[in-house]
């Protein structure tokens, strides 16, 4: 997410219902055994395009998958 997040720079996450998830957000999600906090890139009705902030493309992800939202990013060192 470098650019629009950068690593370890803390962030607030919000409940949000996965349907109304949409290209553009920032979420975290559970990935492959993980968790990832990635960019939407495009959305359907039941699977996201999650990637970073610098063009790389993860895949898709299912909805189901969505823990929650970033609502706000924090200044780094605090």
């Amino acid at each position: 997410m470098r650019g629009r997040i950068e690593d370890g720079q803390p962030v607030t996450l919000g409940h949000v219902d996965p349907a109304v998830v949409e290209a553009g957000d920032v979420v975290l999600v559970r990935w492959r055994g993980g968790f990832l906090l990635h960019l939407v890139k495009e959305a359907t009705v039941d699977r996201l395009l999650i990637g970073n902030n610098v063009g790389r493309v993860n895949g898709w992800a299912s909805r189901r998958a969505v823990v929650g939202r970033v609502v706000r990013v924090h200044p780094l060192g605090r």
